[in-house]
C-alpha cells in the first residue's frame, strides 16, 4: 500500500495512491470477545458494523509464499445481514500482496491492496500467470474503531475466536504505533506478549 494522501473517514489510508509506503502494525491474541466487548463498553470505542470475509489465498509459481513469509490474497466482503445473499450489490472483492513481517514482536508488514470489480476473472488471471488456489479461509469479524487504531473480533471457521488490532502508518511511526497497540490490549485486560504471529492461514493448514 501505498501513502501520500489524507486519512479516510475511518482513520485509514485511503488505497490506490502514490507516495512513500506504510506499514500495517498488527497484533494478535487469541480472545474471549464477550469478556473484550464488556471491557471495550467503558471505553469509546465506536462498533463499525459485521462483516463475513472469504479469503482465497493463492501460491506463486516462482517461490513457496510459505517460505518467504509472503501472501497473495482474494478477498469477498459482506455485511453480515447479505452474507450469503444472491447479490453482487451488497460485497466487496478485493486482491492483497503482504509483503514478509519486519520484526519479531509484531504482524508489522507492508501491504498492497485494491478493488477487484468481478472475482472469477481476477481468480482467471491469477491462474493465467500460474498462480494457483492454496486454500480459503472463512471468518465472521466485528469491527470497532478506538484511539485511532481498528479492533477486531475475529471468529474463524476450523480455528477459532480471535482478537486483532490494527494500524496503518508511515515507516518512521511504526514503534510508537506498536507501542500503542499494546497499550490498548492492555487496557482491555489482553497480554501483547501472548500475541500469535501465525496467520489464520497458518493456523488452519498446521491444525494450531
Amino acid at each position: 500500500m501505498s501513502a501520500g494522501r489524507s486519512l479516510a473517514t475511518d482513520g485509514s489510508f485511503p488505497r490506490g495512491y502514490t507516495g512513500d509506503y506504510v506499514y500495517e502494525v498488527e497484533l494478535k491474541i487469541e480472545g474471549d470477545h464477550e469478556t473484550v466487548r464488556d471491557r471495550m463498553e467503558a471505553t469509546d470505542a465506536r462498533h463499525l458494523g459485521e462483516v463475513e470475509q472469504t479469503d482465497t489465498y493463492f501460491d506463486a509459481p516462482d517461490r513457496s509464499f510459505a517460505d518467504t513469509d509472503e501472501a497473495l490474497r482474494l478477498r469477498r466482503e459482506q455485511t453480515a445481514e447479505n452474507a450469503g445473499a444472491d447479490t453482487s450489490g451488497s460485497e466487496s472483492i478485493r486482491i492483497t500482496y503482504k509483503g514478509p513481517l519486519v520484526d519479531d514482536d509484531s504482524k508489522t508488514r507492508r501491504e498492497f491492496e485494491t478493488s477487484v470489480g468481478d472475482r472469477a476473472e481476477a481468480e482467471r488471471i491469477l491462474e493465467g500467470l500460474g498462480y494457483t488456489p492454496a486454500a480459503t479461509v472463512e471468518k465472521i469479524r466485528r469491527r470497532y474503531r478506538l484511539d485511532g487504531y481498528t479492533l477486531s473480533l475475529d471468529t474463524v471457521s476450523e480455528v477459532g475466536q480471535y482478537v486483532e488490532i490494527e494500524r496503518e502508518v508511515p515507516e518512521k511511526e511504526v514503534s510508537e504505533a506498536k507501542t500503542g497497540a499494546k497499550n490498548l490490549l492492555r487496557q482491555l485486560g489482553l497480554d501483547p506478549e501472548s500475541q500469535i504471529q501465525t496467520s489464520y492461514l497458518g493456523m488452519k493448514l498446521t491444525g494450531e
